[in-house]
């Protein structure tokens, strides 16, 4: 199967969400993608996530960073022009593949070749040093899979631990220098001086090994198509904020290999009434799915487990036993 090349004419974060939308679903499944694009003063944030819950609406508004919900899990990311963001799209082996190593490497290993010391670690990070440069989620409809990731070559690291309101779980303090202790930019570490331009040419020319590219220029028609999605998805208010109503309880755990998941719950007479999940996990079906399955159970863990035995949890929430997600509930 051949991969073809497509670069974004454009660094509006809903038009840029919207054609990774369109290639997705629309372009020809004979291929493979790889694109790069960049977005202008964005965050993006997980499909899962609670938005109000990730950034700073004061930062926001005073830097008129955009925020747009993106299809894939994973946690919020901060977009400028000095971030490149790279996407493959492809037929998944399996329904339930989420190997991110896959998909990360091949950036790691040229910045090798480039001197830096670059490593995949964690679930879906690429490091130098333990600082984050890089972070990868991935979507899967249908069997076909699209990877996409965040390369800061020269990103403005005050406003990534400015715009970002991060959770006190996942670093010991909420100030901006926690979050500017763990990320970095790529560029300080190349042993030679290059532009984002020429870093970007080098990714391509090793992606693609040198050989011949095969580019894919839009069409009218695919512009307008990709308008539309953008309008009728990522500037709506409802996809990305969502209308959050408020919940009795609120629980909260980090679950190692998994993330973060917060369940929302509206509770009756002991009895789940409403249940919504937000986190910076993975999964491969909607979690909505599972919230209707949990409406009208009693909170007491035999019942929870008797509802849950045929169930694949990791479906949800990839890489948690059913007793762990039990827990959480209760």
């Amino acid at each position: 199967m051949s991969m073809v090349y497509l670069k974004s004419p454009s660094t509006d974060p809903a038009f840029n969400l919207a054609l990774e939308q369109f290639v997705f679903d629309k372009m020809d499944r004979s291929h493979e993608y790889f694109m790069l694009w960049q977005n202008n003063n964005a965050v993006i944030v997980g499909k899962n996530q609670n938005t109000f819950g990730e950034v700073n609406p004061i930062v926001i508004e005073e830097k008129g960073v955009k925020v747009i919900r993106r299809l894939s899990g994973g946690g919020a990311v901060y977009h400028d022009l000095g971030n490149l963001n790279f996407t493959f799209i492809m037929d998944a082996k399996e329904a339930s593949d989420l190997d991110i190593k896959l998909f990360c490497q091949p950036v790691a290993s040229l910045l090798q070749e480039l001197g830096v010391d670059a490593q995949v670690n964690g679930r879906n990070d690429i490091t130098i040093d333990g600082k984050k440069f890089s972070g990868n989620s991935q979507y899967l409809k249908e069997g076909r899979i699209m990877h996409h990731g965040t390369l800061m070559f020269d990103s403005n690291l005050d406003v990534v631990a400015a715009v970002l309101n991060v959770a006190g779980d996942k670093f010991q303090s909420k100030a901006a220098k926690s979050v500017k202790s763990r990320v970095t930019n790529v560029k300080p570490f190349l042993k030679e001086d290059l532009t984002l331009e020429e870093f970007q040419e080098k990714l391509v020319s090793y992606i693609f090994d040198e050989k011949s590219i095969e580019t894919y220029e839009l069409t009218p028609k695919d512009m307008e198509e990709i308008e539309k999605i953008k309008v009728e998805r990522y500037r709506q208010w409802d996809w990305n904020y969502g209308k959050s109503p408020e919940y009795t309880v609120q629980k909260e755990r980090r679950i190692e290999g998994c993330g973060k998941i917060e369940a929302h719950m509206n509770t009756k007479d002991g009895k789940i009434v409403e249940v919504k999940f937000y986190g910076d996990f993975f999964g491969v079906s909607d979690h909505a799915e599972l919230s209707e399955i949990l409406v009208g159970c009693e909170l007491k863990k035999e019942t929870l487990m008797k509802v849950l035995e045929n169930i694949d949890i990791e479906k949800y929430f990839h890489g948690i036993a059913v007793g762990q997600f039990v827990d959480i509930l209760l």
